[in-house]
């Protein structure tokens, strides 16, 4: 849970590296958030409420998944693939899963090594 909070006080922070679990933890997390959500919003009648979650989760992901994109060395840009129908999207994927780059990089030091 600490990774989904992080992820929303860091919302804004398109700089730095994250690691592989703190990206993970924090999809695990939306996931879950995501249908307790669309639960309620269906129970009280309100469908828009999940897609008022949507945008406000929308910022921090995309903040974390730039600094994962970071850890593994690529510039952000890089997130831009998974607009490619299938193909990007399996490619952004397999990025997303890959092990942090030993050492520093341009981006800043290891979180593994911290």
């Amino acid at each position: 849970m600490q990774y989904y909070i992080s992820a929303f006080q860091n919302y804004v922070n398109f700089q730095g590296r994250a690691r592989r679990k703190e990206y993970w933890m924090f999809v695990l997390f939306n996931v879950i958030v995501s249908f307790v959500v669309a639960i309620i919003a269906n129970l009280i009648h309100v469908p828009a409420l999940s897609s008022l979650y949507s945008l406000v989760v929308l910022c921090p992901s995309l903040a974390l998944a730039v600094r994962r994109l970071h850890d593994i060395g690529k510039k952000w840009t890089w997130i831009l693939i998974g607009l490619i129908p299938l193909i990007g999207t399996v490619w952004l994927l397999v990025l997303l899963c890959m092990d942090s780059q030993l050492g520093d990089n341009e981006f800043g030091p290891n979180p593994k090594g911290m």
